[in-house]
């Protein structure tokens, strides 16, 4: 048996014996039925754990995961359309009272975004995926600072930011963001060192996430 796998199983076997008792009564009261405060959207990489770099516990985050933390602009769509439905039954069913889009340092849809598409010629899914956010190449162009890791911490940001927008596309996100029903928030979290940047929607900038 490979080891990824063994690790797996004996890892199933552990959380049933110490994880999933300690938090049995919280299992308890969410068997019938969850109430997620937070919509939280992030990127399917695996460095990133929502509930790992929020402390949050099971029923608190409903989570949608995809390529570059990608937010498809509103559409009724006619093909298959995961996250917008997520985002869908997050607002309108479960009613979340905060939406999180939450990029990351070296996102590697990022890094393809500033290096150009011809580099996905063999993966058309992830390139038409990304096509989603080719609005930051345009900004790109505009940078006179041609540093590598400055502009990829550039993209990653305006990503999050071009995720934000999209999601205001959305007739009742934005009907419940303008009442003030529902808070929208841009992080851009840090691997190396655990530190999460949130965007400022005032000053259009990111700044240290405090309290």
């Amino acid at each position: 048996m490979p080891k990824s796998i063994d690790n797996l199983l004996k890892g199933t076997l552990k959380f049933r014996e110490e994880d999933f008792n300690n938090l049995q009564h919280i299992y308890e009261k969410l068997k019938d039925k969850q109430s997620p405060h937070t919509l939280f959207i992030g990127c399917s990489d695996s460095r990133v754990i929502p509930n790992l770099i929020t402390k949050t516990l099971p029923g608190e985050l409903f989570v949608v995961r995809n390529i570059a933390n990608i937010v498809p602009p509103y559409r009724v769509a006619k093909d298959y359309a995961g996250t917008t439905a997520a985002i869908e039954y997050a607002v309108n069913v479960l009613n979340v009272e905060n939406i999180v889009v939450c990029g990351h340092s070296n996102c590697g849809g990022c890094k393809t975004l500033l290096q150009g598409f011809q580099q996905l010629n063999d993966l058309p899914n992830i390139r038409e995926w990304l096509k989603i956010s080719a609005c930051i190449i345009d900004e790109i162009k505009k940078i006179e600072v041609h540093h590598e890791e400055y502009l990829q911490l550039f993209v990653e940001q305006m990503n999050i930011v071009c995720q934000l927008k999209n999601l205001l596309t959305y007739p009742y996100i934005r009907e419940r963001y303008k009442e003030k029903k529902l808070n929208l928030l841009g992080w851009h979290y840090i691997i190396s060192t655990g530190e999460i940047y949130a965007y400022n929607f005032e000053k259009q900038k990111f700044e240290p996430l405090n309290f």
